[in-house]
């Protein structure tokens, strides 16, 4: 799998290519679905969720240049695959799911694994965690309407948000970068497919259900 993502050009970046080699894909997937894993692509892992594509996860990671003892903030837990990849680039990552089965899930999971620098919080990941705040980086895994205001407010002097951003099927991955300035400059990385980030600052209830 981080073969063919390598060799797509999806991802380059040494330390982020040894997270995706190390971190098992396929503990965090139904076990009906374990032969799946490690094709390049989202799985349902319940609650109407997915496990992130893998080279999306690389893709974020890379664009969040996360740091040896980074402070992350990571909007979605879902599934813990990605914490599980930002766990092994930073000092410490900070993970926010509405769903409080999916969280529940992911904490077992992660420890399981002996991580230890994930905490998980069932909460609207729209707002952030403002009580871990500022972070290097924020990871949003699902796809919002707009940028979420509150999570710039919540980036580092130096901070990177990597936020998938457009209706379903129609979205870029864009990146708001923090300048010495204070103010912000935000770069599209490209079209990318999430599902949708349902929250105050997200989409109210999912698209499916009946709009924002």
């Amino acid at each position: 799998m981080v073969a063919r993502i390598v060799a797509a050009g999806l991802v380059s970046d040494a330390r982020v290519i040894e997270a995706l080699g190390v971190v098992p894909r396929h503990l965090f997937v139904p076990q009906a679905l374990v032969a799946e894993a490690y094709g390049d692509h989202a799985l349902p892992i319940g609650a109407g969720q997915t496990i992130t594509q893998a080279a999306n996860v690389g893709r974020a990671a890379e664009l969040a240049a996360i740091r040896p003892g980074a402070r992350v903030l990571e909007v979605g837990t879902g599934s813990g695959y990605q914490a599980a990849v930002l766990a092994r680039l930073a000092g410490q990552v900070f993970s926010l799911e509405r769903i409080q089965a999916l969280a529940l899930e992911a904490r077992r999971v992660l420890a399981s694994l002996g991580v230890t620098n994930v905490s998980v919080k069932v909460f609207d990941g729209t707002y952030g965690w403002r009580e871990h705040a500022p972070y290097d980086a924020i990871v949003v895994a699902a796809a919002a309407p707009e940028i979420p205001a509150p999570l710039v407010s919540q980036l580092s002097a130096t901070g990177r948000l990597v936020v998938p951003v457009g209706p379903a099927n129609r979205q870029r991955l864009l990146v708001v970068k923090k300048l010495p300035s204070g103010r912000t400059r935000t770069e599209d990385a490209g079209d990318v497919a999430y599902v949708p980030l349902v929250g105050k600052f997200g989409w109210e209830k999912s698209p499916a259900e009946g709009g924002k």
